[in-house]
């Protein structure tokens, strides 16, 4: 059975969970190798193993953690070179896109980026996109040498399935050119204690319609252990910051439930989550076009339906 090869999402060593629905996608094509960069591979190898990965291939270089993403996708068309994997995985990151595209130059092949579902097809890779902000599903497949797919966050359910995991230490020689832009400082994101809004399983956003009055949005979020979004309106003024904003210019987001609360539906924030699983929207303009794509809607004040909707919530938690 022909490897797959899955580029592994890590925070020092602490396994994100896009990396472990890759594995879940990459046992439909082959045999999972996980390809970890950095130090901290005992942190990660019962989480790897645990989801099917077969090897975990190591590269603890310096040169991949101190500059951008360059080296990074040296490292791995030298691996992908050597193993001629059936095809390479990597999560829908601003990163995993990015080393997705220097990959597919250096190789010569094809990709495919915000994939929402992966099959074989025959002796290569069909994927399923969802395009123009969610109006059409696209099925796609690479004709040029490896598949390279970037698969958006929540796409599939992960699922556990014992893998070897034997690791294997890979040397690489990074070029110069590759060295061009260093990274000089970085520092952890203040937490918030809710769940990143881009693997977030539930995400409750709130719109214009919160007067910029997010309480009542972040209340109902917390009840479900669910990430909080905004729409673009809600940022521009000033309300969140534009790290919380979903649409086309902010995060896409695909989770299983996105609630979107006093938010017209304007087709910017329909890109970033319209491909969400089940869409359930709280407005009180019966017209708004948000009701166009929801499987469950409310007319209604969010300011009075949210407190109801958190209390029945943390009621039958008990």
């Amino acid at each position: 059975m022909s490897e797959v090869l899955v580029y592994v999402d890590h925070v020092d060593g602490a396994v994100t969970k896009p990396t472990t629905e890759l594995l879940t996608l990459a046992r439909r094509l082959g045999e999972p190798s996980a390809v970890f960069v950095g130090s901290a591979v005992d942190a990660a190898k019962e989480t790897l193993a645990s989801f099917g990965a077969e090897k975990i291939y190591v590269l603890d270089d310096a040169s991949l953690s101190e500059y951008l993403v360059a080296p990074k996708a040296e490292a791995l068309s030298a691996l992908v070179a050597e193993k001629s994997p059936a095809a390479v995985l990597l999560p829908a990151t601003t990163e995993g896109k990015e080393i997705g595209g220097r990959l597919a130059i250096r190789t010569d092949s094809g990709l495919i980026t915000d994939a929402v579902d992966v099959e074989a097809s025959g002796d290569g890779v069909a994927t399923t996109q969802s395009a123009f902000a969610g109006n059409f599903t696209v099925s796609a497949t690479v004709t040029k040498g490896t598949p390279i797919v970037a698969v958006k966050p929540n796409s599939v359910a992960p699922e556990q399935a014992a893998g070897a995991g034997a690791v294997e230490s890979v040397s690489v020689e990074i070029s110069a050119g590759a060295k061009s832009a260093k990274i000089t400082d970085s520092k952890p994101r203040e937490k918030t204690g809710r769940p990143e809004l881009t693997e977030a399983a539930i995400v409750v956003s709130g719109g214009r319609g919160t007067s910029g009055d997010f309480s009542q949005v972040e209340a109902f979020a917390d009840s479900l252990g669910a990430a909080v979004g905004a729409s673009r309106a809600a940022v521009d003024s000033g309300w969140m910051p534009h790290a919380f904003q979903v649409g086309q210019t902010g995060k896409t987001v695909s989770p299983q439930l996105y609630v979107a609360n006093g938010i017209s539906g304007a087709i910017q924030h329909r890109a970033g989550m319209q491909t969400s699983k089940t869409i359930v929207a709280v407005n009180k303009d019966d017209e708004a076009p948000i009701f166009e794509l929801v499987d469950f809607g409310v007319v209604g004040d969010l300011k009075a339906v949210l407190p109801q909707a958190t209390d029945e919530v943390t009621k039958r938690k008990g």
